[in-house]
């Protein structure tokens, strides 16, 4: 198929159902797996993508179809302008709008095909202007604007908004195949099996090589080569661009001779070619590295430089009687490394190639990309979707009630995904939205009511969803009640009751208990000490002391003004009482002895 500009949108190809794609990769290549069969059917809408893509692993890449351009006749050719992002579309007229004339260079809005201008007058051999189709779209021009080739032999220059494009013709036979040149102002040209370099403002010829046979190309700039196929002989030759002569020839894999594209990966210089029902893929130097084989007509291929990946239209046939006709086409994509598949394939329907082969653009990095339909008369768009990919996960979490928790996850994926926080209050069995929670950070109170309570982060894209694993939070409550204080006086219990004082002989007066000590779950316990009276000559003045709360009672201390024991709590109160005992006793001991004095020899 026609070569493009490495920068360029592919040419020839139509999207068909590529069913059972198989990959076998020679003994050079590393091994892989066969392809995945592509997907028939209609494509799901957005809405009913999310849903059928639920349970899709995590970083899956697809496609899906988000538009359809009407708005350029029957598509031959796309341009995505590297530089101006310009949609450039070479068309001829459909069939079924005869009244209307809608051949010509048109350009769009790749956003949402909105027609910006259409270049409908094209030199003819004699130089008179006239309307006439483009199939051709050659390479970039420098800003904006392309490089086109329309029948039979005409060349033309043409940008955004001209009123008429300017040509040339050339001489000789029809130009079969045409793609950028490899010195400034040039354009290579086939013309059957003769490859020529061409000025582009005189059709001059510059220098010219024939071949055996052949007719199509593609062009590797990076490294000064041309690979020409010859699909009669089932060969590719490898021309030095330099010298202009054959420096080497491949064989390509028998077959039943139908021709599909002839591109060259930019990265790598490897040659893709499509043949039959399958694209055989050689290295830069010639070796065989694989081959993907399918049910479909290969139509064309693009690479994207900054994902490394190739992207294949495949095209019906459009012929029922042939075996695996149903008239869809499909896209897939291609891992340039190893040649497995990096994203499912995506039916288009009605993409077939009774009316011309199908084109394909690629926008830089595959968040787009435009596959053409002549027999439908439209341009459908494409978007790259990742699903949800987790990267910070959520951790359980054990505290007290009242603390603020906060829980954090976040994911990538394209688009940008929305989250959404949900919980779990029957240990994951079943789960519930948070209301409000649609941050990728959650934040809340713990309560005792979520003690044992599960949470996870939601995310959502058109390509899938993906949630972060369960995580548990634990809420705790501190202790309270009666006892357990420590020695610092928090959390006491009940105060003990105060020791009596202790009373001096002599006149003073016995001393009485204190009081019951109270104590509070936080605070701390205090106990009425004992006080005791007395002036006696012998006797000391008890004097009571204040205890704080301990586990059991208050702690009793001595005050500074000094005094007899002090007492705490009721161990310390049955020590006074037995100390007012014996106190008593030797009072009546002393007053016997008076009573009856001693009688001595």
């Amino acid at each position: 198929m026609t070569p493009r500009h490495p920068l360029a949108p592919g040419r020839a190809g139509a999207a068909v159902t590529a069913l059972g794609l198989v990959l076998v990769l020679a003994p050079a290549a590393a091994r892989a797996a066969p392809a995945a069969s592509a997907a028939s059917g209609s494509p799901a809408s957005p809405a009913d993508t999310v849903a059928a893509r639920a349970d899709v692993p995590q970083g899956t890449v697809a496609y899906r179809p988000t538009a359809e351009f009407t708005t350029a006749g029957r598509p031959r050719d796309l341009l995505l302008h590297p530089e101006s992002k310009k949609l450039y579309v070479g068309a001829d007229d459909l069939p079924e709008t005869a009244g209307a004339n809608e051949s010509g260079l048109h350009v769009l809005d790749p956003a949402d095909g909105t027609l910006r201008s259409t270049v409908g007058q094209v030199p003819g051999p004699t130089g008179a202007l006239g309307r006439r189709a483009v199939h051709r779209l050659i390479a970039p021009l420098p800003g904006d604007g392309v490089v086109f080739g329309y029948p039979l032999r005409g060349i033309g220059t043409a940008r955004d908004g001209d009123p008429a494009a300017s040509g040339v013709w050339m001489a000789g036979p029809t130009v079969t195949d045409a793609g950028p040149g490899v010195t400034p102002g040039t354009v290579l040209v086939a013309q059957g099996p003769v490859l020529s370099e061409v000025d582009v403002a005189t059709a001059a010829v510059r220098r010219s090589l024939t071949l055996e046979g052949g007719d199509t190309f593609a062009v590797d700039p990076a490294r000064g080569t041309v690979w020409f196929t010859d699909i009669g002989n089932r060969r590719a030759y490898r021309i030095d661009t330099a010298a202009f002569r054959v420096a080497a020839t491949v064989e390509l894999p028998a077959g039943d001779g139908l021709g599909g594209f002839t591109e060259v990966d930019p990265r790598t210089g490897a040659l893709w070619v499509g043949l039959d029902t399958s694209i055989v893929v050689h290295d830069a130097a010639g070796r065989r590295l694989g081959l993907i084989r399918g049910t479909d007509l290969p139509r064309a291929a693009r690479f994207d430089p900054l994902t490394h990946e190739a992207f294949v239209a495949w095209q019906d046939a459009g012929d029922p009687s042939l075996p695996g006709s149903d008239g869809d086409g499909a896209l897939a994509v291609y891992r340039t490394a190893d040649l497995r598949e990096a994203a499912a394939p995506v039916a288009l329907p009605g993409n077939h190639g009774q009316s011309g082969f199908a084109a394909l653009a690629v926008a830089p990095g595959g968040g787009s990309v435009f596959v053409s339909s002549p027999a439908e008369g439209k341009i459908t768009r494409l978007e790259r979707s990742v699903s949800p990919k987790v990267t910070e996960q959520p951790s359980d979490r054990s505290v007290p009630a009242g603390t603020r928790v906060s829980l954090t996850a976040r994911a990538e994926g394209t688009p940008e995904p929305t989250v959404a926080w949900q919980s779990s209050a029957d240990g994951g069995k079943s789960w519930q939205p948070v209301a409000g929670a649609t941050a990728p950070e959650y934040s809340f109170t713990a309560e005792p009511a979520l003690d044992g309570r599960r949470y996870r982060a939601e995310f959502r894209n058109t390509g899938g969803t993906g949630r972060t694993a369960p995580v548990t939070l634990t809420v705790t409550t501190p202790a309270g009640g009666t006892g357990g204080g420590t020695a610092d006086g928090t959390g006491g219990g009940t105060g003990g009751r105060g020791g009596a004082g202790a009373a001096g002989p002599g006149e003073g007066a016995t001393g009485t208990a204190g009081g019951p000590g109270t104590g509070a779950v936080q605070g701390p316990g205090s106990g009425a000490g004992g006080t005791g009276g007395g002036t006696g000559a012998t006797g000391a003045t008890a004097a009571g002391a204040t205890g704080s709360g301990s586990t059991v009672g208050g702690t009793g201390s001595t005050p500074a003004g000094g005094g007899a024991l002090a007492s705490t709590g009721t161990a310390v109160a049955a020590l006074a009482g037995g100390a007012v005992v014996l106190t008593a006793a030797g009072w009546g001991l002393t007053r016997l002895r008076r009573r009856y004095p001693r009688v001595g020899p």
